[in-house]
């Protein structure tokens, strides 16, 4: 079979590159190769067992139809400076037009108009100026919460309006390899995702690699593989912290979402704070191998009496080591061992006192963990040196903006692995040193979240349409 356009992956950068193909034109054959399920078919158990079990042969809150995307907090941020280096491809004046633009399309399948963090400017001045004193810097980005509910219709009406409008997107399907020859691709060949049997070469004369961070050791498998021109990418090593809304409740309210950046004393590394959820809920995701990941949800009708939030600490890796993302699974995988195999969390008082955390202390807390599964340990014991006086520095800094912030009773769960991909080279036009093979989103390395994701697939599926 031959399609004049295969993308590899169903996350926001390839959805919005085949819904900007058939928006513009009728004429394109388009397939989309998705490893998981359609988007009303993706279920986590643990919504029932209050626990994780390990779906095999995938997680159902990373994989399948919108990614990732479908199961976080919803967030679309609306400013050039957030979300990866793309505007230092494209530059900021466009990357912003482009924002705007695929904001509209968000509204039209059903995204809350309601804008985040673009009022209150007195309020706003104060938390910059608590942010300078303590050496941090704020990042001012409007915020379109979808809400993490509210983020699944939204891609169920998209996934639909694909598929009425011609779309093949095969479900179940996983990529075993790309056809290339004579420096120029030619197609894929696919594979049922849970036998990885009947295997078959599906033709496409462009081919878009739009994986995600799902698919970060796929990539570079086949970066190695068939020579695409890559470097080694940052991995971020951080915790998910939990307070109670009444510690963030002024952010809350001016902001939704506070962005700090620091680079803390003494390593000087890149620290920021990622993925704020009001009244939101700590959550767990499953990467291959059983690596077991802390994230956060925040939803638009159910709330919870705490706020949680990501700290960061991005790391570089070039000589002699440059495998970013085999660092970050190490660390993780340290972790895990401690939880025995679940999330970890441990009171900020216990870490400064040099103990662990036991269940019983929890318990007695004032601040109650949403992730019910979550044990009770000792993360100092296996996030490393560096990037866990990264956090701990930071934390106090942050107790300057956020007073109470850095409370003894602030939880701090493990491990938050950002596992961004390798950076592949590509062009303005994103495309690879292999001819009519493009590479796109969180997988491409330029991107980090989902609205600039989303930029990215608008301008593949317009430059699509024109040739």
């Amino acid at each position: 079979m031959r399609y004049d356009v295969i993308i590899v992956g169903a996350g926001p950068s390839g959805i919005f590159t085949a819904l900007e193909i058939v928006r513009h034109t009728s004429d394109k054959k388009v397939l989309i190769v998705e490893k998981g399920r359609s988007i009303d078919k993706r279920h986590c158990p643990k919504e029932e067992t209050k626990t994780c079990v390990s779906c095999k042969p995938y997680c159902h809150i990373t994989t399948g139809f919108s990614g990732a995307g479908a199961f976080s907090d919803g967030k679309l941020s609306l400013s050039y400076e957030v979300g990866g280096d793309l505007p230092k491809l494209i530059g900021s004046n466009k990357v912003q037009e482009y924002i705007e633009y695929t904001d509209k399309i968000y509204l039209e399948f059903g995204a809350d108009p309601k804008v985040e963090g673009i009022e209150n400017n007195d309020a706003i001045k104060e938390i910059r100026r608590k942010a300078i004193e303590a050496g941090l810097k704020l990042v001012d980005c409007p915020i379109r919460h979808l809400g993490t509910e509210k983020a699944q219709e939204i891609y169920f009406k998209i996934q639909n309006y694909l598929l009425d409008s011609g779309v093949d997107i095969r479900f179940g399907s996983v990529v075993k390899d790309i056809i290339i020859e004579d420096g120029e691709v030619k197609g894929v060949q696919v594979a049922d995702s849970n036998t990885k049997e009947n295997e078959n070469i599906l033709y496409g004369d462009r081919v878009v690699l739009a994986t995600g961070r799902k698919g970060a050791d796929w990539l570079k498998d086949m970066c190695l593989k068939h020579e695409i021109n890559h470097s080694a990418g940052t991995v971020d090593i951080g915790v998910r912290v939990e307070v109670r809304n009444e510690i963030m409740e002024k952010v809350n309210n001016v902001l939704y979402e506070s962005k700090l950046i620091g680079y803390p004393h003494p390593f000087r590394n890149k620290v920021r704070t990622f993925c704020q959820n009001p009244g939101g809920f700590v959550s767990q995701e499953n990467y291959d191998n059983n690596l077991a990941i802390v994230n956060g949800h925040s939803y638009k009708d159910k709330k919870s009496e705490n706020t949680n939030l990501a700290i960061l600490s991005s790391h570089n890796f070039s000589h002699p080591f440059n495998q970013p993302i085999q660092y970050g699974k190490k660390v993780a995988e340290l972790v895990n061992m401690l939880g025995n195999g679940k999330i970890l969390v441990q009171r900020y008082g216990d870490i400064l006192d040099g103990k662990r955390t036991w269940q019983d202390e929890l318990e007695q807390s004032n601040v109650k963990p949403t992730l019910p599964d979550a044990v009770a340990g000792d993360i100092t014991s296996a996030i490393p040196y560096r990037p866990m006086m990264n956090i701990l520095n930071f934390i106090r800094a942050m107790n300057t903006v956020v007073p109470g912030f850095a409370s003894r009773e602030t939880l701090l769960y493990g491990p938050e692995i950002k596992f961004y991909s390798n950076k592949i080279n590509i062009d303005q036009n994103f495309e690879t040193n292999i001819k009519g093979l493009y590479c796109l989103g969180d997988s491409s390395g330029w991107t980090r979240g989902l609205m600039m994701a989303s930029v990215m697939g608008v301008l593949m599926g317009q430059r699509m349409c024109k040739g």
